[in-house]
């Protein structure tokens, strides 16, 4: 897919700021730091329209990004980093579950985890929690680059069995530093956006 147009939209703390455009939507969940923000930049081939951090925590809303004025992509705070306060995990997980639960142009989420290890805890229950919304849930395995060819399908099938993923849901394996797996992606996601 080719995009020609991207900006971000509004950084949302509440449904009251959601944009009310009736456009689909593909959300983006993950770790703090595990790479969502180097995985849009990548899809939409630009620099650095998504800010990268290497402090984790940095997104703290929910931030909403226009795609060649046909779908958006939906950037959600990073779960997993112990330094937030717990009134602020609180404020996290009310605004989360109420985008997931209430969200009615949403459809689907990509759960962007690292390849390299072994889904932690919380992965499996942000995966579980997406499952409970009956969300399709694409698993975009960043970081492919940093491992051996021959590890790839070892580490795939860790994932996929961790996870306990259902079978309509694709596990993509995907590099921000090489592009690969950047066709897969777009291609599942534009099955869910129904373009």
């Amino acid at each position: 897919m080719k995009v020609n147009h991207a900006e971000i939209i509004i950084s949302a703390a509440s449904k009251k700021q959601y944009p009310n455009e009736p456009i689909p939507e593909i959300a983006l969940a993950g770790r703090s730091n595990v790479g969502k923000s180097s995985f849009i930049n990548k899809m939409i081939q630009r620099k650095n329209l998504a800010r990268t951090s290497s402090k984790p925590g940095k997104t703290q809303t929910l931030n909403f990004y226009r795609i060649n004025e046909k779908f958006h992509f939906v950037d959600v705070p990073g779960y997993g980093y112990a330094k937030v306060s717990k009134k602020e995990r609180a404020k996290w997980g009310k605004m989360m579950e109420e985008y997931f639960a209430e969200r009615e142009q949403l459809r689907a989420t990509a759960l962007v985890i690292d390849i390299r290890h072994k889904p932690t805890e919380d992965d499996c229950m942000m995966y579980d929690y997406l499952k409970h919304f009956d969300l399709p849930v694409m698993v975009i395995a960043t970081k492919l680059d940093k491992i051996k060819k021959g590890q790839r399908n070892k580490q795939i099938q860790l994932i996929s069995t961790t996870l306990e993923m259902e079978e309509e849901d694709q596990l993509i394996p995907f590099s921000s530093e090489t592009g690969e797996g950047k066709d897969l992606a777009w291609r599942s996601m534009l099955s869910h956006l129904e373009l």
